[in-house]
């Protein structure tokens, strides 16, 4: 196999296992909850622990993998993906649980920047879209799969084999990348920017924390410390002579627009599951299994979708198609809006292949936009970027749900007697989502026009 296939197959099976590290674990934490006796707020954790701490490293990892070299950490951090794994399956107690979900998240955040950024280095300009859309292929088939296979295995061998499930994978890939020679390094020679690794961690998770609980008053203050700590690590890094982050590169309007359209479409959609999820079985009535084949409608589109996306935007306008993509995305939140007691599930699977047509479209065009908006030496810096309002977006997404459900529903069971408000806070979640989509259009097209700055 030619080598830069090889380097875009190991990526593309990185990206699958850190979606299915996050989904199919969603779907078995009734089980260890039940196992290990936890709460609903910690059941939440088992989410919110592990985004929050990629988010927080997303940024760091972008500098540190540039000076060590791509191969190196990926080969380091899919070692450490293994032994975590089994720790993992080991643990007594729900703390030794979360710790482990820390744990993963930490080392995700590494394998998140060096997959993207390996295949871009590994590809000429004019097949990149094309290779990030089969690259992307790998987390959409994880959003395909990971709920029905983490159900299969929970159900016939019990929530540690969904944990133990991508050890043999990952020891294939270190063993395909002993054979590929290159190292790209393109931070050898600079310092780490320990003080923005500090501010920029402490002031994402301020902020997301923060975000999560924003219907308290201690929320609003750890939310505001949170913004005030990342203005701090701004002002850091353009003193930087080498900033772990470099601010500047928000002068290119191309960069610019591109990450502020995948934070607001990723903000917009990545609570959509959960909320069809709920319809599914709470509204509709649905065992879980069936609801996870219903699921699946949308992942699959994105999944057929993203390559020839990709490929579309190696010989067209990225940006449009990006903008289309969200577009459709709209389009079907606008009809997720109109969930109710009545809908009919023709009408769910429609939109959903709307939604599922839309993102497909959207997020390869647009990542390529990002990467190819920087200096080559700075393909791990984009990457990062790309991981970090990827993350970000998907944990704040769920902080909007929770923020509508406190308000409109309040601290109470879903039951049949709250189900009417259920519905409301679904409509109304899909309503703000649809705004963040029509800012995520309008930002798409806002640097189509300027050419590459460096």
């Amino acid at each position: 196999m030619e080598k830069k296939n090889l380097i875009l197959l190991i990526c593309t099976i990185l990206n699958f296992f850190t979606v299915f590290a996050v989904n199919a674990v969603n779907i078995i934490v009734p089980t260890i909850a039940a196992e290990f006796h936890m709460s609903n707020i910690v059941q939440n954790w088992v989410s919110i622990i592990f985004f929050l701490v990629m988010a927080m490293m997303s940024i760091p990892a972008g500098q540190i993998t540039g000076k060590f070299g791509l191969k190196k950490i990926t080969l380091i951090t899919s070692f450490l993906f293994i032994v975590i794994s089994i720790l993992n399956v080991l643990v007594i107690s729900s703390e030794q649980f979360l710790i482990c979900r820390m744990l993963l998240g930490f080392i995700l955040a590494f394998i998140n920047v060096t997959s993207m950024a390996m295949v871009v280095s590994a590809f000429p300009d004019d097949e990149r879209g094309k290779a990030l859309g089969i690259n992307i292929t790998g987390v959409y088939v994880g959003l395909s799969l990971s709920p029905v296979l983490g159900g299969i295995l929970n159900y016939q061998l019990g929530w540690r084999s969904v944990i133990l499930f991508a050890v043999p994978f990952l020891i294939a890939i270190i063993i395909l990348l002993l054979r590929i020679d290159d190292e790209w390094i393109t931070f050898k020679n600079i310092s780490l920017d320990i003080k923005g690794y500090v501010s920029y961690a402490i002031g994402i998770g301020l902020l997301i924390y923060g975000f999560t609980i924003l219907n308290q008053p201690i929320g609003i203050l750890i939310t505001v410390l949170g913004i005030i700590t990342l203005i701090i690590f701004a002002l850091i890094e353009l003193r930087e002579k080498h900033p772990s982050f470099d601010i500047r590169f928000f002068k290119n309007h191309k960069f610019l627009s591109a990450n502020l359209a995948s934070l607001c479409a990723y903000l917009a959609t990545f609570a959509v599951t959960t909320i069809l999820n709920f319809h599914l079985q709470y509204i509709k009535g649905f065992d879980s299994q069936t609801s996870g084949i219903i699921l699946l409608v949308a992942p699959i589109c994105q999944v057929i979708l993203s390559p020839i996306a990709g490929r579309l935007a190696d010989k067209y306008v990225p940006q449009i198609l990006a903008a289309f993509g969200m577009l459709l995305g709209t389009i079907s939140l606008f009809l997720f809006s109109s969930l109710n007691f009545e809908t009919s599930i023709g009408f769910i699977i429609i939109s959903m292949i709307i939604y599922g047509v839309g993102f497909g479209l959207f997020s390869p065009p647009n990542t390529s936009v990002i990467m190819g908006s920087v200096p080559p030496k700075d393909t791990s810096v984009a990457s990062a970027s790309v991981s970090t309002v990827r993350t970000v977006g998907q944990a704040m997404s769920m902080g909007i749900l929770t923020l509508v459900f406190a308000f409109v529903m309040g601290d109470v069971p879903i039951v049949k007697e709250y189900y009417p408000l259920l519905i409301t806070s679904c409509q109304i979640t899909c309503l703000i989502s649809m705004v963040l989509c029509i800012f995520s259009v309008f930002a798409s097209l806002v640097g189509f026009k300027s050419k590459k700055e460096y």
